[in-house]
């Protein structure tokens, strides 16, 4: 590969997002990051593209390891949905995501194995915009009292044998399944996951302190959007939010749209996890980036007013708010410095689902970045393996 492969794209400064530096450079050569620094270790060479951006900062591609839908795509509703896979991995990487994971929610037996199957399908192909890592399973096993927007009808108790099949219909792209603790025969659930290379989440779930420490000894070590969809701290009863919070084994989500979870919890859980050991996710839904209006979440219903998403009832159902956004919230509500909110959004999904390759600039990794506006926090270009593939327009 010769020097006209190479791009050298500068910035105010990197979050890499171990450190932050300024004035930063990252040289890139076809689809892979070949060096990152100062930029005054670079010399801008005739035959070498010079991408450069003024206030302006560059992070890894976001991941999105959370996330149900969004420009008018439900991912649990393929067949169906307003707009194709494609609308929705546009949009993302509008907003400085390259890569998600599709997430789907109870539905009822046969269209949840065949909406799974089409959404395999349709992720295997190259997407135009951010790229799909794998299938999040979000049930069917979960508990009914804390199903939050989730259609009733639509959960089971723990069954192996629908769970091989749900299994078998992704393909080998389902990376992460959602359960409840406290259910029968949850441990043999969290055994088959394991054995097919799939990371057991509890979540959706009222889990007691011993059936929670169970799941855990038996290898379930992910914890699905904290503090929603599970009994809320208290005094004496520790349960599944606490032990996450505490046990070192456990990855935590949290929805960091700034409506789900106070933002003195945000603090919280800060203060309380090894900062490697939080993802910070969307959950967003079909109706990010669309208007006000009526849309779904698999079989339920939900109304979109101002950034507010609800079931009928009134029941929070996912968000409208992405990650570019959100991620921000963990800098004013938890307090962490650029570099480790970045981390939450970039690095620590990549580690944890085992992609070595991605959600850091570093050399060898995949040239996938992410330029913002310094005062505004703007997306203002996305680069995906080493290709433009969203820029702003200017103001």
């Amino acid at each position: 590969m010769n020097s006209k492969s190479r791009k050298l794209f500068l910035a105010d400064y990197l979050l890499t997002p171990s450190q932050r530096i300024e004035s930063g450079a990252v040289l890139c050569e076809g689809d892979k990051i070949l060096a990152v620094g100062g930029e005054s270790a670079f010399s801008e060479e005739d035959k070498i593209e010079v991408v450069r951006l003024p206030n302006a900062y560059v992070t890894p591609g976001f991941i999105d390891s959370h996330i149900h839908g969004a420009g008018g795509f439900d991912c649990s509703s393929v067949k169906t949905s307003i707009n194709p896979i494609d609308a929705m991995s546009r949009l993302l990487v509008e907003r400085g995501i390259t890569a998600f994971m599709p997430t789907v929610v109870a539905s009822a037996h046969k269209t949840m194995l065949d909406n799974i199957s089409r959404l395999a399908a349709e992720i295997t192909r190259e997407l135009p915009g951010a790229d799909a890592l794998g299938i999040n399973l979000e049930g069917p096993f979960i508990n009914p009292a804390k199903r939050g927007a989730q259609d009733e009808s639509a959960i089971v108790e723990v069954d192996l044998g629908f769970a091989r099949e749900l299994i078998a219909a992704g393909n080998g792209l389902v990376k992460i399944m959602t359960f409840a603790p406290e259910l029968d025969n949850s441990t043999g659930l969290i055994e088959l996951l394991l054995e097919n290379h799939i990371r057991p989440s509890m979540g959706h779930s009222i889990a007691d302190e011993p059936q929670t420490l169970r799941a855990i000894d038996a290898g379930a070590n992910h914890c699905t959007h904290l503090f929603n969809g599970m009994q809320p701290l208290h005094q004496r009863d520790m349960g599944l939010a606490g032990i996450a919070l505490l046990d070192p084994r456990v990855t935590i989500e949290l929805i960091i749209d700034g409506r789900h979870v106070h933002p003195r919890m945000v603090d919280l859980a800060c203060r309380c996890k090894a900062l490697d050991k939080l993802i910070g996710i969307s959950d967003c839904t079909m109706a990010a980036g669309m208007p006000n209006g009526e849309y779904r979440i698999g079989p339920s219903s939900i109304t979109v007013r101002d950034g507010f998403s609800q079931t009928e009832s009134g029941v929070l159902a996912g968000t409208t708010t992405m990650l570019d956004t959100g991620w921000h919230s963990l800098m004013s509500c938890g307090h962490l410095p650029d570099t480790l909110a970045a981390q939450a959004v970039t690095g620590n999904p990549a580690a944890v689902f085992g992609y070595s390759d991605r959600g850091l600039l570093r050399p060898g990794c995949r040239a996938d970045l992410a330029f913002f506006e310094r005062k505004t926090n703007r997306a203002l270009m996305t680069v995906r393996q080493g290709e433009v593939v969203f820029k702003a327009e200017q103001k």
